[in-house]
């Protein structure tokens, strides 16, 4: 039985693979029209496994024994840069030529032929020690290939030798501009940076000549095809909310998705006669978001190389106006590199998914924010516990007055909260205290709202019931109505009656509020919360 894949490129003997027909299809026409095409993406979203895909289906457009003159037929071989970061000029060429030839062997094997001798003897006589005799090369190699287009697809081209880019990169150009026929015929490039970031110098590019590929995230169709694959060969049913929760709390990122259907498949020990429902969603998605998988690791490693970076994110998610996805800028421009940020729809930031945000928000939150003891009131008597109705459902109504009720306890002392942006103080002091709670009750809570317009939802499932926190910055009253119709919209979507609204007030004079309305059948209950600004002075 195959099995959902996250360690690695994924094939379909092995794996379920999301076949990616139109990106492929779109990316073997450029191929064939002689096109130098750029293929960037953040690590762990299926580059290697798209572009071994891609090579498969031309090698086997291309069987040597049907090949004719006038036939469009391709030999393309696959490079791997990652290797060569520290090595010297002419180690990399000659590396590189050795993998070129090792590649070209192995393709003959594979449709069983052996090299013509001409081929053989250049072979064994070049050897490459610059980009002009890999020019040399490669025309010398034109000739013996005829009629095959050679076609280069380097992975992790990010690897290559800074001291050696720019004039590799330039014998590209020139191949290309020379026009057709010409060798290669066509070449991928495949990694993590564009070439523009990977042009340190700040000089014009030297490959102005490409074509650029983005290999976008899952959508949710293809979702619905990689869990079928699972479903047509088990039996086991993923519920339709199940699919598009999982989508929605991805984004489609390929790790992330998979890796949720490993936990759902293969480690909560549902009865394969069952089907896959919500409350499985909410353990997965609880197991998921306190794992330290390598997607997570990278992201937290990049979000902490720059302290630029924590105050451009925690903007983003106050912001209801947003930020300018300006590429321009190079602090924006490594964060989508990343993978953290991308471009919304109305060409503002976002986090580009609402797994992501969750873990920002706790990198950069206090781990002991020292205000735990004052979570709840003097007289309480059973703590947290005191927040549940004797048919166990959750009060919510009064969790919330009381967490209201801690931030006027703790006045300035939130000022003190270590190593939090004091526009983000109040939402990770919610997030603290719910999670706390959640944690006792044994329920789950994640964020549910794609952000990046000063908007978070957060959701907690207990005994089978869905509640939805929405929160926001104080912009003004009109901003404050309008969050309002926007917890009605979503809480409509989820099919939930009521909704609480929590708006955090860090103005010099701020104007509490609590209050309960019924708008368009549905209850919102509100809250205004100031935020202290400054300690008392004495």
């Amino acid at each position: 039985m195959r099995r959902f894949w996250t360690q690695g490129p994924v094939n379909p003997q092995e794996h379920y693979v999301v076949s990616r027909s139109n990106e492929i299809a779109d990316f073997i026409k450029r191929v064939k029209e002689g096109r130098y095409v750029v293929i960037f993406a953040p690590r762990q979203t299926g580059k290697t496994t798209f572009f071994r895909h891609a090579l498969d289906l031309l090698a086997a457009d291309s069987d040597p024994q049907t090949v004719t003159s006038s036939s469009a037929a391709y030999f393309p071989i696959p490079l791997n840069f990652d290797v060569y970061k520290n090595a010297s000029v002419p180690d990399f060429y000659a590396n590189l030529y050795e993998d070129i030839c090792e590649e070209i062997e192995n393709l003959f094997q594979r449709r069983r032929g052996t090299p013509p001798e001409p081929l053989t003897r250049l072979l064994e006589n070049t050897k490459l020690t610059n980009p002009h005799a890999m020019r040399r090369f490669f025309r010398h190699l034109e000739r013996l290939l005829m009629p095959h287009q050679f076609v280069l697809i380097i992975d992790e081209f990010d690897g290559i030798p800074q001291a050696a880019l720019s004039d590799f990169l330039h014998t590209l150009r020139h191949i290309y501009i020379s026009g057709k026929p010409r060798c290669p015929h066509s070449v991928g490039i495949v990694g993590v940076k564009s070439i523009a970031q990977l042009n340190y110098d700040r000089s014009i590019s030297p490959f102005n000549i490409q074509d650029e590929f983005q290999l976008p995230n899952f959508t949710l169709e293809q979702v619905h095809e990689l869990l079928g694959q699972y479903t047509d060969e088990v039996g086991q049913v993923f519920v339709p909310e199940v699919i598009a929760s999982i989508h929605k709390q991805t984004a489609g990122q390929p790790v992330l998705v998979n890796r949720f259907a490993q936990i759902l498949t293969e480690e909560l020990d549902i009865p394969k006669t069952k089907p896959i429902t919500m409350l499985h969603f909410s353990e997965a998605h609880a197991r998921l978001l306190k794992e330290d998988n390598v997607n997570f690791t990278h992201l937290l490693t990049n979000i902490r190389k720059d302290p630029r970076f924590e105050n451009l994110l925690m903007r983003i998610m106050a912001r209801d106006d947003g930020v300018d996805f300006n590429l321009r800028s190079d602090i924006i421009s490594e964060l989508a590199t990343y993978g953290v940020i991308a471009r919304g729809d109305d060409g503002m930031c976002e986090i580009v998914n609402p797994i992501y945000l969750y873990c920002i928000l706790q990198a950069f939150k206090a781990v002991v924010n020292g205000l735990e003891d004052e979570y709840l009131p003097e007289e309480n008597r059973e703590g947290f516990l005191d927040y549940l109705t004797p048919a166990g459902q959750i009060s919510m109504e009064l969790l919330l007055d009381n967490f209201r009720d801690f931030i006027a306890r703790a006045g300035f002392k939130i000022l003190q909260v270590p190593d939090t942006p004091q526009e983000s103080v109040g939402r990770h002091l919610l997030l603290a205290y719910l999670d706390q709670f959640v944690k006792l009750i044994g329920g789950f809570m994640h964020i549910e709202v794609q952000t990046g317009r000063g908007r978070m939802d957060i959701i907690i499932t207990h005994n089978q019931r869905k509640y939805i926190i929405e929160t926001k910055i104080w912009r003004g009253d009109n901003r404050y109505q309008a969050g309002k119709k926007q917890l009605v919209a979503y809480l409509r979507s989820e099919g939930v009656t009521e909704g609480y609204y929590i708006v955090f007030d860090h103005r010099q004079d701020p104007e509490p509020r609590v209050e309960t309305e019924t708008i368009d059948d549905l209850t919102i209950r509100s809250y205004v919360i100031p935020v202290m600004q400054a300690p008392p002075s004495n």
